[in-house]
């Protein structure tokens, strides 16, 4: 089997790749090179090594570690033994990574060197790990990676994978409640690069002269599928171990970056660089970006200065990253899909659901739901979640709130948990940051709903002022007025340095409101 499209799971899919790109470059870490016929060797060695640890088909292993290439070794040397791969969030708290780690009953956990103090400190709390192991040392009472992996055969171990078999387990980012494992399989990963076949478009095309740019955390799917999918292509990833604007401008100068992937929070902060106008971007062909709502003006800027494809995603874990895309052609200021996530993907259906469950019609807005062969297997161990996201017929709640217009674009209002109802409107908090966010000065916002005893909710908006830039609450309510109608206009506006934010990149509106719903039994008014 030496042909990518044969290939029946991501393990195969490494085989192939390993044959047909032989010693070109898969990735390219901190001056460390490796080649594709390598990361076959290297994931074959894993593989035999997980089961001389005694972990068997369909355990789970964590890893707690930032981006590197050791990961993407691990994560398909395991899926080569049929082990699924389970990567922490390492921004979480010592409990909540015990949380994760043992609720995936992690057989063995790879540790990263600047958490080996950290994890070392919470060992006793996590009784279900058999196996600690450094991936750069820094703990000589464990295993070390490169040691270990390096004395096990090098032969293909041909453990049988079936395509349906977890290949990944990602957890979600628990705003809501403990974070849940969204189990993604093979299929799930191979059902979404293929979609569309040869009818896909130029932005959706990769060639072999592509270089990816991995610089998402590779704990959520913008970083570990970004990687992915870039293997499945025969792209050279970039993989910067954590994500830092100026080195993200050097990797796309120095690295001859084609494409990457980057929450709107990141294209932000790589915009706003003093040098970013000075760089050259001519190899860089598109952008991906997603996660969070952008914008209209820092869009508009970032067009100006990377002067390159654009290509908006909406998707989420459970659907193994993206299913909504907006074209580089939709990318036209004054474009009224400019403000849309896009149109479905190829093998993707979209409907727009009331709370009953019925379908809604064009420009009526209710729960976004979707199916498609991508979406998840289900919640680890969760089965009454699973069946309150997905149901017998595999149409997935998103638990975002939209519509659909008549050519099939999909506009995104918020977060169904995050609607505010004043008055007995309905109010959607992205409309009115939208409305907020046009004003000249203004760098981003977030809006919430806070108890008001007239009108039981209130609409707050809490605003990050450019650099330099002031205005008071009067300033911006009026303002906000001049857009939106009066009742979804702010009754109060708060002044930030910069708003909480989870690893992917969303605003935590909890964290804004919380402080005002302190004490009473219910979080809305």
């Amino acid at each position: 089997m030496t042909d990518i499209a044969e290939a029946a799971n991501l393990a195969d899919m490494v085989r192939a790749q390993g044959i047909a790109r032989g010693y070109n470059t898969v990735f390219e870490f901190e001056g460390r090179r490796t080649s594709f016929a390598g990361l076959d060797i290297h994931t074959n060695r894993v593989a035999h090594g997980l089961a001389a640890l005694g972990v068997k088909p369909r355990e789970r292993v964590a890893y707690l570690g930032k981006n590197s290439d050791i990961y993407f070794e691990l994560l398909l040397g395991a899926m080569k033994a049929n082990v699924v791969m389970a990567p922490v969030n390492w921004r979480l708290a010592g409990p909540e990574i015990a949380f994760i780690v043992e609720d995936c009953k992690a057989a063995v956990l790879f540790v990263g060197p600047e958490f080996v103090e950290l994890v070392r400190g919470i060992q006793a709390q996590l009784p279900g790990v058999r196996t600690f192991m450094t991936t750069e040392g820094g703990a000589s009472e464990w295993l070390d990676y490169t040691a270990w992996r390096d004395a096990q055969p090098s032969s293909d171990p041909k453990v049988p994978i079936d395509p349906k078999d977890i290949a990944i387990q990602l957890y979600t980012s628990g705003t809501t409640g403990k974070p849940k494992g969204a189990m993604l399989s093979h299929a799930n990963f191979l059902s979404l690069v293929r979609a569309g076949g040869a009818e896909r478009p130029d932005w959706n095309r990769w060639s072999n002269d592509d270089v990816s740019l991995v610089a998402m955390p590779v704990f959520h799917i913008g970083g570990s599928g970004w990687g992915v999918l870039g293997i499945y292509h025969g792209a050279k990833g970039v993989i910067a171990r954590e994500f830092d604007p100026n080195k993200v401008l050097d990797f796309i100068e120095k690295s001859g970056i084609t494409k990457l992937f980057m929450v709107p929070a990141a294209m932000q902060f790589v915009v706003r660089q003093p040098r970013a106008r000075e760089v050259d971007f001519s190899r860089l062909k598109y952008m991906m970006y997603g996660a969070s709502p952008i914008p209209a003006a820092l869009l508009k800027e970032c067009i100006e200065v990377f002067n390159c494809g654009f290509v908006q995603m909406y998707g989420m874990t459970e659907t193994t990253g993206t299913i909504v895309a907006l074209a580089p052609e939709d990318h036209v200021e004054g474009l009224d899909r400019m403000r849309s996530a896009g149109k479905a993907l190829p093998g993707v259906e979209l409907a727009i659901l009331d709370a009953e469950g019925n379908r809604l019609p064009a420009g009526e807005v209710g729960e976004i739901a979707a199916r498609s062969a991508s979406n998840m297997a289900g919640y680890w161990n969760l089965p009454e979640a699973t069946a309150r996201t997905i149901d017998k017929d595999n149409w997935l709640r998103t638990g975002d709130a939209g519509y659909l217009d008549n050519d099939g674009y999909l506009y995104i209002h918020d977060r169904i948990k995050d609607m505010i109802i004043s008055g007995g409107e309905n109010i959607y908090p992205a409309e009115v940051e939208s409305a907020i966010c046009d004003h000249p000065d203004v760098a981003e916002a977030a809006v919430i709903g806070v108890p008001d005893e007239r009108w039981g909710e209130a609409v707050k908006a809490v605003v990050v002022m450019k650099p330099g830039k002031q205005a008071t609450p009067a300033d911006i309510i009026a303002f906000t007025r001049t857009r939106i109608a009066g009742f979804k206009t702010p009754k109060s506006v708060e002044f930030l340095e910069a708003l909480p934010r989870n690893p992917s990149g969303k605003i935590l509106r909890r964290h804004l409101r919380d402080p005002y719903w302190a004490g009473k039994d219910r979080q809305v008014n």
